[in-house]
């Protein structure tokens, strides 16, 4: 059979840091950074005897999430032990979710090359994180920092096709977890992970093939790439007659391959058994009705908002709605200004390149929309033109200030006065004979020259539609 007669499915299991200020069962504080092993205590370290207490923001966080892609929320769930002996797990066992877990249900939409498609997800569950193993040039060690921070499971039905819809569907995902303030989402910290379920069968064969899972990838471009090569490798493999084994793999990102780890555990492998140290979470209708009254406008209803009420583009509020921090910087900056399409020109070229360029949030940027809603209205009433304009954008980016005092302090005010300019313009004529000759055999790109002579004379303060007016009449 052609390898373009296979089929892949994949699944995601997605972890996610919560933003708490503390632990899930302990009072250590959750900040990253800190010296390993400094922000730990008896509960977080496994100690005998050391008591669990629950964190209920961080239920709260997960219920909100739950809500927020359309979740059944469980009125009724509870705690358990998943037993395992990794070095990184300091009790010997998680304290999670498995049979009655806060979340079930729930979707999230994705678009591909202009294709929208819904992804289900079949649970959301609480847990905790556990250690980070360091490996040096001849030992290794453990942080335990980490151990017992907050962490969310959300898990998808296999429903995703290829490594495009999985990307995707990360995408939209860390879009929803932003805007809800459920997580920072900041991959270089380990505040969102993923475990990748994959496997291919034959097209028009219903039963799943046999999958493997690629384990605890950190970026969202690294579960692109592992996951196009782990759908191609199986697909080579069971089209030349080979099986597939059930196993966890991980992904050499520098070599561009997945690897064998070990055999793939099953659910019957961790020995799942009620916590008994915690009681079960109890939530009365009231309470999940309070949290979804408080829930956040998401990024669909804003995007379609913003072309609805604003009249953008469909293409500029998808650009700017991707990022809630410049969502909420533009719709300050349109408020402030009164024309939503300049502010968004101005945010997606000027801005968005400053940002790329200096490696910065828009969170850092010294510019605040008050001071770009007035360069705005400055190139609006023509005080100034458009190269003194991008000229004062970059000053106020690098040190913030008040625009029209930078126009004034610079003189730079546009010379739109027809007697200044028709001076500058004769200078200008009488300097380009042969300029002004292919002006008039018909060589209309002669007049930009000109124009360009002018600004030049100008020394940049000339209105170049006022320019373009004069020049025009007097080459007539």
């Amino acid at each position: 059979m052609s390898p373009s007669n296979y089929r892949a499915t994949v699944g995601l299991e997605v972890h996610v840091q919560l933003k708490t200020r503390t632990k899930m069962f302990c009072g250590c504080p959750t900040e990253f950074g800190e010296l390993p092993n400094t922000n730990v205590c008896p509960v977080c370290l496994g100690y005998p005897g050391a008591m669990p207490v629950m964190n209920a923001e961080a239920i709260r966080l997960c219920v909100r999430t739950g809500l927020m892609i359309g979740c059944r929320i469980n009125p009724y769930s509870k705690f358990d032990r998943k037993n395992y002996f990794y070095p990184d797990m300091p009790k010997n066992f998680q304290i999670s979710q498995y049979d009655q877990p806060l979340c079930l249900g729930g979707e999230v939409e994705i678009e591909v090359d202009g294709r929208k498609k819904i992804i289900h997800v079949t649970r959301i569950h609480q847990e905790e994180d556990v250690g980070k193993n360091m490996h040096f040039e001849s030992s290794s060690g453990i942080d335990f920092n980490r151990a017992g921070t907050p962490l969310m499971e959300l898990v998808t039905e296999p429903e995703i096709e290829s490594a495009d819809e999985a990307f995707a569907f990360l995408l939209a995902l860390k879009q929803i977890l932003v805007y809800g303030n459920i997580s920072d989402c900041n991959l270089e910290e380990g505040n969102l992970r993923c475990d990748v379920n994959c496997s291919v069968r034959p097209e028009g064969q219903k039963e799943l093939g046999v999958k493997t899972e690629l384990k605890n990838m950190n970026t969202f471009k690294g579960v692109h790439r592992a996951l196009s090569y782990e759908i191609k490798r199986q697909i080579d493999v069971v089209s030349k007659g080979g099986t597939i084994r059930q196993e966890t793999r991980r992904w050499d990102d520098a070599a561009g391959v997945t690897l064998a780890m070990r055999s793939k555990e099953y659910a019957h492998d961790y020995r799942y058994f009620p916590e008994p140290d915690l009681m079960p979470v109890v939530l009365p209708t009231a309470q999940i009705e309070e949290w979804r009254q408080q829930l956040p406008e998401l990024p669909a209803a804003r995007r379609a908002r913003l072309i609805r009420d604003l009249g953008l583009p469909e293409y500029d509020a998808e650009v700017l709605v991707a990022d809630k921090a410049v969502a909420d910087y533009f719709e300050e900056t349109a408020r402030l200004c009164g024309n939503a399409k300049a502010a968004s020109n101005w945010i997606m070229t000027e801005m968005l390149r400053a940002l790329t360029e200096k490696g910065l949030a828009i969170g850092a940027v010294k510019i605040q929309p008050v001071a770009l809603a007035g360069l705005i209205k400055l190139v609006e009433a023509k005080t100034i033109n458009m190269p003194s304009a991008k000229e004062v954008f970059n000053i106020l980016f690098e040190q913030g200030g008040d625009p029209e005092s930078i126009v004034k302090a610079k003189g730079m005010v546009q010379v739109s006065d027809s007697g200044a300019l028709e001076t500058f313009a004769d200078q200008a004529i009488a300097a380009n004979e042969k300029v002004v000759a292919d002006y008039k055999a018909g060589k209309k790109v002669a007049l930009q020259f000109l124009v360009g002579q002018v600004m030049k004379l100008s020394k940049g303060k000339a209105n170049p539609q006022v320019v373009m007016q004069i020049l025009e009449k007097k080459l007539q």
